[in-house]
C-alpha cells in the first residue's frame, strides 16, 4: 500500500470535513487532496521532495504529494546552521525543495510553500510502492554526521492501520500540532490525524501563551507535547494565576524525552478532566511503540503501592502489534526488573539507514540503543541511552537512577547526570542542576545520593545552571552538559 491511500480514503469519505487550520488558512480534506495533486505535479522524474520550513499546509500536502508521485519526502531542520543545511542538501540531490528561503542549492529546484499548492494537478492513481521509501528523516547528529533513517510505505501503513481506527474522530475534534515537520512525531501526526478524520491545528513556533491561546481559540480536543513544552506550560500557568482553562481538551499525549514526575503530577492536577498518555517511539520505529495510557496514569497517581506508583515514570506497555524484549550485552533475555538493552520487533519497525542498510538482526529485532527494564506487568522503564551509561572502574552506572534521586531534593528543579573523565576510575559521575530558588549545599546532594544508592554513584563534580540544554523536540543535550562541566 501507498501512504497516499490514507488521504484518498479521507477525501472520499469526508471531503467536506475541515482537515487543517494554519493561521487564516483552512483546508478541507478535499482541498488537501487537490493541493497534494498540485504538489505532485511539480516533481520531475527522479526528484525527491524536500521540505525546509515550519509547519504549514504545504507540509501535509508534501508528504502525500511525494507519495502520489512515487518518491520520498525529506524534511530538513530549519534550525540547523547554514553549513549543516548545505551538507544535507548535497546528500538528497536531485530534489525539489519547498521553502520560503531564497538560498540556492546546487541540483535543488526551489518552490515556495504557496506556489507548491497551485497550478496543474497530477492525474491518476498513486503507484503501488509498498516496499519503497516514503520518508527520509535525518537524525539529530549528536555524535558525528546525521544518519538518514529510512521509513518505507509498509512500515508507516503498519503503524497507522495497527493503531488508528478510520474516521474514529468526531467532526468537532481538533489536534494541536506543535512538533516540527522534521520529527517523526510531526510526520505521524499528519498521517494519524488524516486517517482518524481529526482536524490538524498547526502552531509553527511554540510558546506557552501561544499554545494556550490557540488551544482555546480553536477548541482543541487533542494535543501532543514534548516534556520541556509541558514543563514550560505548567510554569507559565503557575506564574499567571495557577489555572489552565482548557475545557474542550480531552487528551494530552507527551513523549520524546524523560518527563519529570513533578511536572506530570502538576499537569494532571491542572487538567483533571484530561486523559494523559505517554507515547514512546523512535524515528526508526515509525513513531509510537509503547503507551502509558490514561487509566495507568490515574492508577499510578492514586495508588499507595510503590510498584504501581512508579509506573508513572514508565513509558507504558508495548502496542499489541509490537514485541518488546530486554537483553543483556551478551544477547540473553533479561528477567523482570533486570536492566538491559531495549529491542523491538514488528512490521512498523524499519531500523534502516540510507547507506548503512538494515540494522535488524536475523530474527527481525531492532536494537534501540535505549537502556531500561520491564516490570512484571510489562511496563517499560527507560534509563537513558546506551551511549550515556557511565563506566566507572568497570561498573556501569545509569544516569537516570542518579537523576531520579537528585530530583527528590526539594530544591532541585531539573538535573542532568553525565560521565566526566577520571584518572583513577576512567569515568565518574558529574551532575548539572537547575534549582528552585537558592542552590542547595553540594555536600547535602552527595549525601542524598549516597544514602539512596551507593558511594560509586555520588557525583564527583556538581555545577548549577540556569537551565539545561534541550533540543526543540525535548531531548536533553548531554554533550553540551559535558562541555559545561569540562570548562569548570
Amino acid at each position: 500500500m501507498n501512504i497516499h491511500l490514507i488521504l484518498q480514503m479521507a477525501a472520499e469519505a469526508m471531503g467536506d470535513r475541515e482537515a487543517i487550520t494554519a493561521g487564516d488558512q483552512r483546508f478541507t480534506y478535499a482541498d488537501l487532496a487537490q493541493a497534494t495533486r498540485q504538489v505532485a505535479a511539480k516533481l520531475n522524474h527522479g526528484q525527491r521532495l524536500a521540505y525546509l520550513a515550519e509547519n504549514h499546509t504545504a507540509m501535509a500536502a508534501g508528504i502525500f504529494g511525494a507519495a502520489l508521485a512515487g518518491t520520498s519526502f525529506v524534511p530538513v531542520s530549519y534550525r540547523l546552521a547554514e553549513e549543516q543545511i548545505e551538507a544535507l542538501m548535497k546528500r538528497i540531490t536531485p530534489a525539489l525543495l519547498i521553502t520560503d528561503s531564497e538560498k540556492e542549492y546546487p541540483e535543488i529546484d526551489r518552490i515556495s510553500r504557496a506556489d507548491a499548492m497551485i497550478g496543474d494537478a497530477l492525474e491518476g492513481e498513486a503507484p503501488d510502492v509498498d516496499g519503497e521509501v516514503a520518508i527520509e528523516l535525518f537524525t539529530s547528529g549528536t555524535t558525528g554526521e546525521p544518519k538518514s533513517a529510512i521509513l518505507r510505505h509498509s512500515n508507516l501503513m503498519a503503524y497507522i492501520l495497527g493503531s488508528v481506527e478510520f474516521m474514529s474522530a468526531g467532526e468537532e475534534e481538533a489536534s494541536l500540532i506543535t512538533v516540527p515537520p522534521y520529527h517523526i512525531a510531526g510526520i505521524s501526526a499528519v498521517l494519524s490525524s488524516t486517517y482518524a478524520g481529526r482536524r490538524m491545528v498547526q502552531l509553527p513556533n511554540f510558546s506557552p501563551p501561544g499554545w494556550i491561546d490557540l488551544a482555546q481559540k480553536e477548541a482543541v480536543t487533542h494535543a501532543f507535547v514534548v516534556p520541556t513544552m509541558l514543563q514550560h506550560i505548567v510554569e507559565h500557568v503557575g506564574q499567571n494565576g495557577g489555572a489552565l482553562e482548557l475545557p474542550k481538551l480531552r487528551a494530552l499525549s507527551y513523549g520524546g524525552g524523560k518527563m519529570p514526575l513533578p511536572v506530570i503530577e502538576k499537569a494532571v492536577g491542572l487538567l483533571p478532566h484530561v486523559d494523559f498518555t505517554n507515547a514512546y517511539g523512535l524515528t526508526e520505529t515509525s513513531s509510537t511503540i509503547c503507551l502509558l495510557g490514561p487509566e495507568s496514569h490515574r492508577d499510578a497517581i492514586k495508588s499507595n503501592d510503590p510498584l504501581v506508583r512508579r509506573r508513572l515514570g514508565s513509558v507504558g506497555q508495548a502496542l499489541p502489534t509490537v514485541e518488546l524484549q530486554i537483553r543483556t550485552e551478551d544477547g540473553a533475555a533479561c528477567k523482570a526488573d533486570e536492566v538491559g538493552l531495549v529491542h523491538v520487533r514488528g512490521d512498523q519497525v524499519s531500523g534502516e539507514y540510507k547507506g548503512a542498510g538494515s540494522q535488524l538482526d536475523a530474527d527481525g529485532w531492532f536494537p534501540t540503543k535505549d537502556v531500561g527494564f520491564v516490570d512484571g506487568e510489562g511496563y517499560l522503564f527507560l534509563d537513558g541511552r546506551a551511549d550515556d551509561v557511565i563506566v566507572r572502574g568497570g561498573e556501569n552506572i545509569s544516569p537516570g537512577e542518579v537523576e531520579d534521586v537528585l530530583l527528590g531534593h526539594p530544591c532541585v528543579k531539573d538535573v542532568a547526570v553525565v560521565s566526566i573523565p577520571s584518572e583513577e576510575w576512567g569515568e565518574t559521575v558529574g551532575a548539572a542542576i537547575v534549582c528552585k530558588g537558592s542552590a542547595p549545599d553540594k555536600n547535602e546532594l552527595c549525601e542524598l545520593v549516597r544514602g539512596k544508592l551507593r558511594s560509586s554513584r555520588v557525583p564527583s563534580q556538581i555545577i548549577f545552571m540556569d537551565e539545561l540544554p534541550y533540543s526543540e523536540t525535548g531531548k536533553l543535550l548531554r554533550r553540551v552538559v559535558r562541555d559545561h562541566l569540562a570548562q569548570v
